[in-house]
């Protein structure tokens, strides 16, 4: 959740509903969402379709996008 909430500039409950959301719109456990969301701050690598859940997730929720 801190990655969503630094990114996102999202509050703490709001990134919970974005893990959630992204998490239900691509049929991949909250788990994983947040362990690619992980990889992805170090790696700077994402799967596409995760990327974009995200993004759309952000953008529902917060004021700004994903970098």
């Amino acid at each position: 959740m801190g990655m969503v909430v630094a990114l996102g500039r999202v509050s703490p409950d709001e990134a919970w509903v974005v893990l959630k959301e992204v998490s239900q719109h691509t049929n991949i456990k909250l788990r994983n969402v947040a362990d690619m969301i992980l990889i992805w701050g170090r790696t700077g690598e994402m799967p596409a379709d995760i990327r974009a859940e995200l993004e759309d997730a952000l953008d529902r929720h917060g004021p700004t996008g994903i970098p």
